[in-house]
């Protein structure tokens, strides 16, 4: 399965960036981002993700 990570702006939550990533990885997606402080949304990737 694959996830889609966004990266969120800290004043106002808009998606700065995003990826596609598969299961695997995203908990080291999400550790690094928790050691940062860094807010991320994750959510199931659909066939038309890039």
């Amino acid at each position: 399965m694959r996830f889609e990570i966004l990266r969120l702006d800290d004043v106002d939550g808009a998606a700065v960036d995003s990826t596609v990533v598969d299961a695997a990885s995203v908990n080291g997606i999400v550790q690094q981002a928790a050691a940062i402080g860094q807010r991320i949304l994750i959510r199931p990737a659909g066939s038309a993700s890039s």
